[in-house]
């Protein structure tokens, strides 16, 4: 286990409901049984506040923090493309290189491509509510 990973995890800020959401999303991993449900305001296509609950692995703890951390206001758009991305970026030959993104890389690299299913969870929640 890696210890960057645990203590990605262990920051559980956004890791709570949203009483005056505008959006919520939730998915099951089939694989493995992780559950993640995202909750957003959502004002002028901008995320104002993330927040997350799961019964889920640390792998995928972990990537809800992060994605909790860089969403917040940011523009849909945008992040509706980090999530067509996200798989991407578990291949050495595609680079993380924006820099708003760059925390991600403790996260979502080809060392961690077993556990890539339960990375990608959150994501493939939020993009339930941002593509739309």
């Amino acid at each position: 286990m890696d210890l960057e990973v645990l203590k990605i995890a262990a920051n559980t800020d956004n890791n709570r409901n949203i009483e005056n959401r505008t959006h919520v999303s939730k998915l099951k991993n089939s694989l493995c049984g992780d559950e993640m449900q995202v909750e957003l305001i959502l004002k002028n296509e901008k995320i104002l506040d993330f927040g997350y609950q799961g019964k889920s692995c640390v792998y995928c703890q972990a990537s809800a923090s992060l994605l909790s951390k860089i969403s917040i206001n940011k523009q849909k758009k945008k992040l509706n493309d980090l999530c067509d991305k996200a798989e991407l970026y578990f291949d050495d030959n595609i680079k993380i290189t924006e820099k708003e993104w760059v925390s991600l890389k403790k996260l979502i690299k080809k060392e961690n491509v077993n556990k890539k299913d339960c990375i990608l969870l959150p994501f493939k929640t939020l993009k339930k509510i941002v593509s739309t």
